[in-house]
């Protein structure tokens, strides 16, 4: 194994993806959110930067074909599994990251059954999407986290009625509530939309990939 630059940033990307869960155990929210946030970007980013690098300084490895896939699904799952008890199991967040978990993990079972053939499972173009549209997504419900706790300390202390006269616009909103709001609304929506849009993606790779396994899982004619 080379210790190239790609293979430096897909290990740092490996070991990001538990750092993510593990900013909520040592921080109070919301900024567990926030570090939670800036490190998933920044490990999505190396992402990119690591597969250019290999392309274009011919830096491509073995250990870095390897590593990649699996950096990147460490990402997605563990920020998923982060995202979906932090939503309180909300079912427009729980189904569409069942979808994505369960390929993920059908995809691997594939791959790892068929061993010296699993080439025949390249990862795809569309496939490359379907990972960019999963990040994307948990990018902005993290960020919706961000909103919804600066909010929550915002109204802290109020009681339902100055909530409510402030929110309708009879009482001057000097904390911006009406803002806070609209911007948590408006990035759990998004980003709500975008992880049902990664999770198409994510089926239709998923079927994909089955159809091209299917010829490999034929029992011989006894």
């Amino acid at each position: 194994m080379r210790w190239t630059v790609p293979n430096i940033l897909t290990v740092i990307r490996l070991f990001a993806a538990p750092g993510v869960a593990v900013m909520f155990l040592f921080f109070a929210r919301p900024w567990a959110d926030w570090f939670a946030l800036v490190l998933f970007v920044v490990a999505a980013i190396t992402d990119w930067f690591d597969g250019y690098i290999a392309r274009e300084y011919n830096q491509a490895s073995r250990f870095g074909a390897m590593l990649d896939p699996i950096a990147d699904k460490a990402m997605v799952v563990i920020a998923l599994l982060v995202i979906t008890g932090f939503s309180g199991m909300n079912p427009w967040i729980l189904l569409p990251a069942t979808i994505i978990l369960f390929r993920e993990v059908f995809v691997s079972g594939l791959r790892e059954f068929l061993g010296a053939t699993s080439s025949t499972l390249k990862v795809t173009k569309l496939a490359k999407w379907k990972t960019t549209a999963q990040m994307v997504a948990i990018a902005v419900l993290f960020s919706t986290g961000i909103f919804e706790h600066h909010f929550a300390e915002r109204v802290h202390g109020m009681d339902i009625e100055t909530i409510g006269a402030i929110l309708d616009g009879e009482v001057p909103d000097e904390l911006s509530l009406n803002w806070l709001l609209w911007l948590q609304d408006a990035t759990f929506f998004a980003g709500t939309v975008l992880l049902w849009v990664a999770a198409l993606l994510t089926a239709i790779t998923g079927w994909d990939y089955f159809s091209k396994a299917r010829p490999y899982l034929v029992d011989p004619k006894p």
